[in-house]
């Protein structure tokens, strides 16, 4: 008997617990596209992204020609030609390497422009959604543009269009 009204409590305990949360829901899709700086800053390194990917790419062809060269004149060259030929090509490949890598590595140059330019806009919306948050006491608030297996959210529960008010922008 004991053990059952010890059960009963803690299931008494939980349901009220449960009942008490409060949930919300956020697309950051659909806010990051009403966000004017955001799509200017998509704009500005979609073009750096080309300008960069451009100069590597002309790193490489010039390697590539290097070498079509080379193929052309392989019968005709000494030991010591093909030597120096074949280091300027290696050199060629490994200077186009090297810069994708100072470019578009993970800590690359594109990183950290991403993090510069991204950075205040998430904090920005980060900080609307703790606000709203904190006001209607919403204890999670999910993400419904990421994939995180949410299947079906009610319209009620979603704030994004309110997050966009609070940072002032109309939808």
């Amino acid at each position: 008997m004991k053990k059952l009204l010890i059960c009963l409590i803690c299931v008494i305990c939980g349901i009220t617990s449960v009942q008490a949360q409060k949930f919300a829901l956020i697309d950051m899709e659909y806010i990051l596209k009403n966000i004017p700086a955001y799509e200017r800053a998509n704009e500005q390194l979609n073009q750096t992204s080309k300008q960069w990917q451009a100069e590597v790419d002309a790193l490489t062809t010039e390697a590539q020609t290097l070498y079509k060269n080379y193929q052309n004149e392989v019968v005709f060259l000494s030991k010591e030609q093909k030597k120096a030929k074949q280091d300027a090509i290696v050199e060629k490949e490994k200077q186009a390497a090297d810069l994708k890598k100072k470019y578009f590595g993970p800590e690359g140059e594109l990183f950290k422009k991403r993090s510069a330019l991204m950075a205040p806009i998430q904090d920005e919306i980060f900080n609307a959604v703790k606000d709203i948050a904190d006001t209607r006491g919403y204890q999670l608030v999910l993400d419904r543009a990421s994939d995180t297996g949410i299947i079906f959210g009610s319209p009620k529960i979603d704030i994004s269009s309110e997050v966009l008010s609070k940072l002032g922008y109309s939808n």
